[in-house]
């Protein structure tokens, strides 16, 4: 019983912020020389940063613009189907969470919060009413989904599967310029939206073909394997501006007259095969990371090769390089900042845009600081879902 009693250690020896700073920063001469210097440089940073955010910056470029960074071209009058988009997501998020994070309320109501704040933002009135009520519809989706069983589980399922095509839908339209959801090409589609846009399908349909590529190249067929490896090896060694310029400007010239391919699907497709390259790479660090002697338990109970692969071994080599799978969609993120260099409008194409007006000339920090805030908003919301997985997964425990 001794054992289990807590011994808490003398009040002398309890960790204090004095304590702690003396032990870190100051425990010798060469250490608080560094630390005096060092805080010096930060506060001198930081107070620079302030004193130019909110007396130097002009951030009116921004107010008038914003709609204009977020998304595009896109029609005022169908903005609409954004947010139904939108809310669609908000409400399987709250299924989500309320089937599959149960008790991580304070992320689920960081989350919530996220629209609420950004409803402080220089919005009209109707954009703010939209974003709390994104808020609100997440909420609804944990509420209702409390408690749920599997019927509930398979259907949450089904509405993610069914997500994208609907999104799609709803940005594209089907009926005539008459109709009440009419076409929006793609060549509006900008800023933000079509940023995001490009990262989801660059996610959903990379990760099926990495892992299929990472299969191959462990396959015992040669013609299955050398072909795996003859790709990944290859995609790797270009870079992704290279792809991008060969789909947007070589592709076109192998095409059968009068067949033309939009543009943003082909700079789709070509995010989607070369992040495929590199994520197979991935999986395959994870494949090797399992020990023989999983496979070996799998034949004694007598599962088969695709078995063994797809319910055994495939989710621990998954479990295993989420960190990495994460780090990857994040710089993929990043990356689709390329495609404003073979003239798609995405969100620093469309900065570039903007800096072009008369009235707004000479404020590219303002615009690149803003557009560099997206950025980091958006990769640090995903690094800490990653963060939060791992640790609900026990990566890295045994």
């Amino acid at each position: 019983m001794s054992s289990l009693t807590e011994v808490l250690p003398p009040l002398s020896e309890r960790p204090t912020v004095l304590g702690w700073m003396r032990k870190n920063l100051f425990n010798s001469l060469g250490n608080s020389i560094l630390t005096i210097l060092a805080s010096l440089l930060v506060f001198w940073a930081v107070r620079g940063l302030i004193i130019w955010v909110f007396t130097v910056a002009e951030w009116r470029v921004i107010v008038a613009n914003l709609r204009l960074i977020l998304l595009g071209q896109y029609p005022i009058t169908q903005i609409w189907r954004v947010w139904v988009s939108l809310y669609l997501l908000s409400f399987l998020t709250g299924n989500s969470f309320a089937i599959w994070v149960r008790g991580a309320w304070r992320i689920g109501l960081f989350l919530a919060a996220i629209p609420v704040a950004l409803a402080f933002l220089p919005f009209g009135m109707q954009q703010r009413l939209w974003l709390v009520g994104l808020a609100g519809v997440g909420i609804l989706g944990w509420v209702l989904a409390r408690g749920g069983g599997p019927a509930l589980r398979r259907s949450v399922i089904i509405g993610w599967l069914l997500w994208l095509p609907i999104l799609f839908l709803l940005l594209r339209g089907y009926t005539s310029s008459e109709g009440w959801m009419p076409i929006v090409t793609t060549n509006l589609w900008g800023g933000l939206l079509l940023t995001l846009l490009l990262t989801i399908i660059g996610i959903v349909f990379s990760f099926p073909l990495g892992v299929l590529l990472a299969l191959g190249r462990r396959s015992e067929l040669p013609v299955v394997r050398w072909f795996s490896v003859g790709y990944i090896e290859l995609v790797r060694g270009v870079p992704l501006i290279t792809i991008l310029f060969m789909a947007q400007l070589i592709l076109p010239l192998f095409l059968p007259a009068g067949l033309t391919i939009d543009r943003v699907l082909r700079a789709m497709v070509a995010i989607t095969l070369f992040s495929a390259a590199y994520l197979a790479e991935n999986v395959r660090g994870g494949l090797q990371a399992i020990p023989k002697g999983q496979f070996e338990a799998a034949n004694a109970l007598g599962l088969n090769g695709l078995q063994t692969m797809f319910f055994i071994v495939m989710p621990q080599a998954l479990r295993l390089i989420i960190p990495i799978l994460v780090g990857q969609f994040i710089a993929l993120f990043k990356d689709t900042a390329l495609v404003s260099i073979v003239g798609l409008l995405d969100v620093v194409g469309i900065g570039r845009t903007v800096l072009a007006q008369p009235e707004f000339l000479g404020l590219q920090r303002e615009v690149y600081a803003f557009i560099s805030l997206l950025y980091w908003v958006l990769s640090y919301a995903m690094s800490y879902v990653s963060q939060r997985l791992e640790v609900s997964l026990g990566v890295g425990e045994r």
